[in-house]
């Protein structure tokens, strides 16, 4: 047995190419590679087979030339969950070195030229702890810049959803041209329309009553954030989502990322870019123990939306994470699942966990990042969210 294993790791040391060579050796039977195994294969193949078929990064030093490969984010994932800390390192820096992304990372003066491009920026933040101190600024600036894309894409209308959304009808006559509703100052003084003019005379200002920004801010939405290596793109537009929210006084925001851990990154989220370099992307997962710590912070249950943003892979105890999410549900949380994303929004995640899920009247959605407003919009409205969900698959 202990022949047989050391020829498993010859074989994942010399790879596929000698497969039929070690088959054809005396003690080979049972030399099938396990599940695990298989993974080490594949991941050792992308990086060190030098054939035109296998490796994403090429041969030598050519690689790194053309666009970011969305693989690699992947593979970096795969790499840190299959192997000890101190071999990672190694293989990392041989991913770098063949795959051109040492170049990028280490000569700052290349990386300022790179467009912004969001595979490569998840790629980057799972690199970051080897990122030398020269080129750390010129790697905060390449990731701000994809952080300002997506805000300028995503900002007005996440903001304009949740006011839409949030109770504002109630009034005050104390005036403040901050709190002025123009909407009904304008509905209710149509009929003081000067023809001479050619505007209205408003008879009666309506001003909001500022103790309803109070009242409102009971909306607490609770952000759950995988961060294991295949969530690269996902994590860079849920932080920054996090961030939009986390910025408005009408509602409360908590951020929480989890691998086989769970931290709290709730402070981090005035800034996007610091929150993104707080996420440790790779590793395992278990999301049983994140949604557990996350329950905590439940108070008003009927005021609380709760995304947890996973691929639903669980490593941990996936009974247990089932029925946690069906006691949020049925205690009045508004529980939405946002699946991973990758490859410029094709959806990755585990179907059969999905599936039950959404057994539980939990919507999973797998949509693109433009749809996030109307989707915050619809749950602060309380809104049928699985009529929404089909009208987001014709979309697809």
């Amino acid at each position: 047995m202990e022949n047989l294993e050391r020829m498993k790791r010859w074989r994942l040391i010399l790879g596929a190419e000698s497969d039929e060579r070690f088959r054809g050796m005396n003690g080979a039977e049972g030399m099938e590679l396990s599940m695990e195994q298989e993974l080490m294969d594949q991941a050792l193949a992308s990086i060190y087979n030098n054939s035109e078929a296998g490796g994403f990064g090429g041969s030598g030093k050519e690689g790194g030339r053309g666009p970011s490969n969305p693989q690699i984010t992947k593979w970096l994932g795969d790499v840190r969950s299959l192997f000890d800390k101190e071999l990672v390192k190694i293989v990392q820096a041989d991913a770098m070195e063949r795959c051109g992304l040492k170049q990028l990372l280490f000569e700052p003066e290349l990386l300022e030229s790179v467009e912004p491009d969001i595979n490569l920026a998840s790629t980057i933040l799972m690199l970051k702890d080897q990122i030398p101190k020269r080129s750390k600024e010129s790697v905060r600036a390449f990731i701000k810049k994809i952080v300002e894309e997506i805000n300028k894409l995503l900002e007005a209308d996440i903001r304009r959803a949740v006011t839409a959304a949030v109770n504002r009808r109630n009034h005050s006559p104390i005036p403040s041209a901050s709190a002025l509703d123009y909407k009904m100052t304008i509905r209710r003084n149509l009929k003081n329309y000067n023809q001479e003019l050619k505007t209205i005379v408003p008879e009666h200002f309506y001003f909001f009553d500022r103790t309803t920004v109070a009242a409102s801010r009971q909306w607490h939405v609770i952000l759950d954030i995988d961060q294991s290596g295949s969530m690269g793109e996902s994590v860079i537009y849920s932080s920054i989502m996090s961030c939009i929210l986390a910025s408005m006084s009408s509602i409360q925001t908590h951020v929480v990322a989890f691998d086989t851990n769970v931290v709290d990154l709730t402070e981090k989220s005035d800034d996007p870019v610091d929150l993104l370099f707080g996420f440790q992307l790779g590793g395992g997962t278990d999301i049983d123990r994140s949604v557990a710590y996350c329950e905590r912070f439940v108070e008003n249950p009927s005021k609380t939306l709760f995304f947890l943003i996973t691929d639903l892979y669980e490593g941990g105890n996936r009974a247990s994470l089932i029925r946690r999410l069906g006691e949020l549900k049925e205690a009045g949380v508004t529980v939405v699942c946002l699946l991973a994303i990758a490859d410029g929004g094709k959806p990755y995640y585990d179907t059969q966990m999905a599936a039950r899920v959404s057994s539980l009247k939990i919507p999973c959605f797998a949509c693109n990042p433009q749809m996030l407003p109307v989707l915050l919009e619809r749950a602060f409205k309380g809104q049928d969210l699985e009529s929404l969900k089909k009208e987001f698959e014709k979309i697809r």
